[in-house]
């Protein structure tokens, strides 16, 4: 299911076709399919190339790896995720390795990774969804989580499934159209607050 945005400006397909459906199909994912995504997500920008994400990555073709992610989910997330046959956790280091001060842009980086991944993955015909809704301190024990680390994200990632397989409130989800606050919502000019004159004539 293709639901492409409705952009004010044009931009690439790849971010335009970019959303985050919750219908998979259980095709597992290619094993090449995975490297070329944390390839994506290897070249990601960070501050000082620090490169201070992580994934701790579980697929159905080992059920333990991928059950330990599953049952640190919210139980909202585990309706969908049934299917997904990959679901990983992002997670941040806190601190430079060198100098062990903290990294104030390692959840912005590893979200940077995050996003390469994301599109890569819709570069090669998959979907990537990341939630919110897990238990951190579950995924910190269960996971293995070393101080110094932060859980970041889960994320399920799969090829598209059927959205009548869902539950009727998600499959309503699903289907309806999506939306953004506009532009010169979240852009200024110079100051805060200043509408750029180049976005509003």
């Amino acid at each position: 299911m293709e639901k492409p945005a409705e952009t004010q400006y044009p931009i690439h397909d790849l971010l335009r076709r970019r959303w985050s459906p919750r219908a998979y199909s259980e095709r597992p994912v290619e094993r090449e399919k995975l490297q070329s995504l944390f390839e994506a997500a290897r070249w990601a920008p960070s501050s000082n190339n620090e490169q201070p994400w992580r994934f701790i990555v579980g697929t159905k073709d080992d059920p333990s790896t991928r059950d330990r992610l599953f049952h640190c989910l919210k139980e909202g997330n585990k309706k969908w995720t049934l299917r997904a046959p990959v679901l990983m956790l992002s997670v941040a280091r806190l601190n430079f390795e060198d100098e062990e001060t903290p990294n104030r842009h390692a959840w912005h980086d590893t979200g940077m990774a995050v996003f390469s991944l994301a599109i890569q993955a819709m570069a090669l015909g998959l979907i990537v969804h990341q939630m919110a809704g897990f238990d951190v301190e579950k995924a910190r024990a269960d996971l293995g989580i070393p101080p110094g680390f932060e859980p970041v994200a889960m994320i399920a990632v799969g090829y598209p499934g059927d959205p009548a397989e869902l539950p009727d409130y998600l499959r309503e989800r699903e289907l309806k159209p999506r939306e953004r606050k506009p532009v010169t919502e979240f852009v200024a000019a110079g100051m805060w607050n200043a509408p750029p004159a180049w976005l509003t004539r």
